[in-house]
């Protein structure tokens, strides 16, 4: 039985890219998204193109939801062998000194919370098999915070964190976790369409989702490092 790539938050960005790559690697794909009518167009773009793809509907900011998504992604493909977790966060740019409470508390969910739910939920069948990998995609200010663009960046941190202890305590059990900290709008995303002109895309380029595909199947392959940040932080 070939072996499955499960992405979580999969757009026409770097979701599709992962799923054109890890397909070309012999992989059946997962998709998971929120809204049907996106994941069912990508579904079948991808099947025009000869990607073994299937799009599974779910709302990732509910954690407790995740069980029962992962088993339904098994009883559909048989196992899951990596996934990639990189849904577009619902916390806005915000500078830190008017970031409110409940601002940063509505991103909890789904930037903290449910990465953990995702991996409880794989990790009783990759220990079993000796093997899996747990792909998790942040943004620059996870790694160098910036003034005027927090908010999602003390969450992502602190996945961070916790992705960095996970790798610790799995590599010897077969099992990868990696987190690749993009500096850059991706091409072909929502989030770089909504972007448009604004400052923000003066402060990060935007990068070839085809290329970011291609660093992670290199970490997942060599498992080599915990991170890569992409592209390189001018320093400064």
């Amino acid at each position: 039985m070939s072996k499955v790539i499960a992405v979580f938050g999969a757009g026409p960005g770097l979701g599709a890219s992962l799923a054109r790559h890890f397909a070309a690697e012999g992989f059946r794909v997962a998709l998971v998204a929120r809204r049907k009518d996106r994941l069912d167009a990508l579904v079948e773009r991808l099947a025009a193109e000869g990607v073994d793809a299937t799009g599974f509907t779910a709302d990732l900011s509910v954690p407790d939801e995740i069980p029962a998504l992962v088993e339904a992604v098994r009883e559909r493909l048989g196992r899951i062998d990596v996934v990639e977790y990189g849904p577009v966060p619902t916390v806005p740019f915000t500078p830190a000194a008017e970031l409110e409470p409940d601002t940063l508390a509505q991103g909890v969910p789904l930037l903290l919370l449910t990465p953990l739910a995702v991996v409880r939920a794989v990790l009783p069948e990759w220990k079993e098999r000796g093997d899996g990998a747990f792909l998790m995609t942040t943004g620059a200010t996870a790694v160098h915070p910036m003034p005027h663009i927090s908010g999602v960046g003390p969450l992502m941190a602190a996945a961070r964190n916790w992705l960095y202890s996970l790798n610790g305590e799995l590599a010897e059990s077969g099992i990868y976790a990696g987190t690749l900290s993009i500096a850059a709008f991706i091409g072909g995303s929502e989030a770089a369409e909504a972007a448009g002109a604004s400052e923000l895309t003066a402060a990060f380029p935007v990068v070839d989702p085809a290329d970011l595909a291609a660093l992670y199947w290199d970490m997942y392959t060599e498992r080599d490092r915990v991170e890569e940040v992409h592209p390189a932080l001018r320093a400064g």
